[in-house]
């Protein structure tokens, strides 16, 4: 056989073997995009795509106006894909700086065999962008053959931050949400599971560490949390928080609170503390600030106690409000003497007088016609001893012992108002029992909640119990008119064209620290129209500096915050004029003569 038949022959061979294997290439292609094409699409699919959280925002919490006090805003959370992560020492030294973290710190969140893991929350676009494109600048500065070492497995998901619009104005009743975005404190806290929404799921594709732009495709929706409606108005509310901020600093006090309650209702229309926090920055907060002192700090009433003996004798028909004692500066009892406040002269005065000149020497005497467990009795049926209802987080019981543990030192001391502790949303609450014709509802700051398509649901309506009569209050309320007078000890809270009424408040305070009492509680707490009450407003501050009367403190506090409240809910000036109770013996002697003189008149 010549060449030529030999490499003809290796031609055909060759032809031959080329067309058996495009032959096979030809039955593999068809396998592959006809046979098992959707296989193969899925399994590239899968291979590519990834399953994120689409994060839900918590529902606002607004005033009763619907102005926020907290909502959420778009941010973006930096997370990672640890195994795409070839050199985290490199990344954490690029990222840690721009994120504000410790490279270590960096370095630890994104080393792993984790796919998805959260490197740093709720970041700006802006430090998106910078993260982006260090690592861009970083990624085209490496030579080809230092391509393996290219930083991915970077991206960002869609999140929210918490933004409180009216900074520490209500800080601690509507409190903060901490970094995981949980409820920390105030209403942040108490209605957490209701406020939180919930996450959503959507896939994307995966390339190479960074997000497909259009690949995303929604599986679950994301749910908004529900809204939460205060009672609380926004502008009264900020007057009573800068008037008591002002009483607290000028004062050097420890602290304030002031409760604006709408007594019919129990709806708190204001809720301020001093100092406070701001919400959106509490890094530097400590725990105690973050509290709420309304429902979580208790202290001894002192003089505004005074009224609880006096309603429950009167109510008890042990007393009249024109029933006349002796009352002197000092009265032994047991094995103490009690003193009042002022040094005097001893003097025949009214039930009335007694509340007006907040004598402790008298209230001592109209306690003992009660007896100690009826005086117990009513101090419980005023709430003292037990939760107000509020559904505020923390909030205390107050203390009050059991009638069976009482020395004989005891009863006398809790008739002016010491020896138990409320806290101030307790006070607030005696003093709107009876503005309310002796009816005590429990006091609220959540007006309704909306859910994620904005339906509103009204909160239910309060609880509420009888504790004195119509007839009762109507009348303490026109003894504690006395109070406000030129003769009282707080005529600082008259108000021009209403009638006021109210009672003060000086404690000695219990300290912590010594377990013994060092300095005082001022406070004032009273209601307007007093024919008529509409509004209840108690103030209290905590430990001031030098005078420490609740009337020279607390009684300016409350006319300048109830002034407002009553021009803004548009309530007309006082079209009744007051018939005081005779203060002492010689007023009732008077009464009584003009009374005769009167009806001689009506016989003739």
């Amino acid at each position: 056989m010549g060449n030529f038949e030999i490499a003809r022959d290796r031609i055909r061979w060759l032809i031959a073997i080329v067309s058996v294997v495009l032959m096979l290439f030809g039955l593999r292609l068809i396998d592959i995009q006809a046979v098992q094409a959707q296989t193969y699409a899925q399994r590239a699919s899968n291979e590519m795509s990834r399953t994120s959280i689409m994060p839900a925002p918590r529902g606002a919490i607004t005033d009763i106006n619907g102005f926020e006090f907290a909502r959420s805003v778009s941010a973006l959370n930096v997370v990672v894909d640890q195994t795409l992560v070839k050199d985290p020492l490199k990344a954490a030294q690029i990222a840690a700086p721009i994120l504000s973290m410790s490279v270590a710190q960096v370095q630890k969140q994104i080393t792993g065999t984790h796919r998805w893991f959260m490197v740093a929350r709720n970041v700006t676009p802006a430090t998106w962008g910078a993260l982006t494109t260090a690592f861009s600048n970083y990624n085209q500065s490496l030579l080809r053959v230092d391509l393996g070492k290219r930083i991915f497995g970077f991206f960002s998901e869609r999140g929210y931050i918490r933004e409180y619009p009216s900074g520490s104005t209500i800080a601690s009743l509507v409190g903060f949400v901490n970094q995981a975005g949980i409820g920390a404190s105030g209403i942040e806290s108490s209605m957490n599971s209701s406020i939180t929404g919930t996450d959503g799921r959507y896939v994307y594709a995966d390339g190479y560490g960074a997000q497909i732009p259009g690949s995303q495709q929604e599986l679950i929706a994301a749910k908004t949390g529900t809204t939460v409606r205060l009672t609380i108005d926004r502008d009264i509310q900020w007057v009573a928080s800068q008037a008591i901020l002002e009483a607290v600093k000028k004062a050097h006090a420890l602290s304030g609170t002031v409760i604006v309650m709408d007594p019919k209702t129990g709806a708190i229309l204001a809720h301020a503390t001093a100092p406070t926090f701001d919400p959106n920055n509490t890094a530097h907060v400590s725990l105690a600030a973050m509290g709420n002192p309304s429902v979580q700090e208790v202290y001894e009433p002192g003089s505004t106690g005074k009224v609880i003996t006096l309603a429950a004798a009167i109510e008890d028909k042990k007393v009249t409000p024109t029933t006349v004692f002796t009352v002197p500066y000092a009265l032994k009892v047991s094995n103490a003497t009690f003193r009042d406040h002022e040094k005097h002269a001893t003097e025949r005065l009214t039930t009335t007088g007694i509340l007006a000149i907040s004598s402790n020497t008298g209230a001592i005497q109209v306690g003992e016609r009660l007896g100690n467990s009826v005086l117990y009795d009513y101090l419980r049926k005023f709430g003292i001893g037990s939760s107000t209802g509020s559904g505020l987080p923390g909030e205390s019981e107050g203390k009050l012992a059991a009638v069976s543990t009482w020395s004989g030192t005891t009863a006398p001391t809790v008739a002016f108002g010491q020896g138990y502790s409320v806290t101030a949303m307790q006070a607030t609450s005696v003093f709107a029992t009876i503005a309310n014709n002796g009816i005590r509802v429990s006091p609220t700051v959540i007006a309704g909640t909306s859910d994620a398509s904005g339906n509103f649901t009204p909160a239910p309506k309060r609880s509420s119990v009888s504790v004195i009569s119509a007839a009762t209050a109507s009348q303490m309320r026109l003894m504690m008119e006395s109070v406000v007078s030129a003769q009282g000890t707080a005529p600082e809270a008259a108000i021009a064209g209403y009638r006021v009424a109210g009672k003060t408040g000086t404690a000695m305070r219990v300290d912590a620290t010594c377990h013994c009492y060092k300095g005082y509680t001022a406070s004032f707490i009273g209601f307007a129209p007093a024919d008529k009450p509409e509004y209840v407003i108690s103030v209290t501050i905590q430990a001031p500096q030098g005078i420490h009367w609740g009337g020279t403190l607390g009684a300016p506090v409350f006319k300048k915050v109830m002034s407002f409240v009553l021009q803004s809910k548009h309530v007309g000036p006082t079209n009744t004029l007051a018939a005081p109770f005779p203060l002492n013996e010689a007023q009732v002697s008077i009464a009584t003569a003009k009374s005769l003189k009167n009806l001689k008149k009506a016989i003739k």
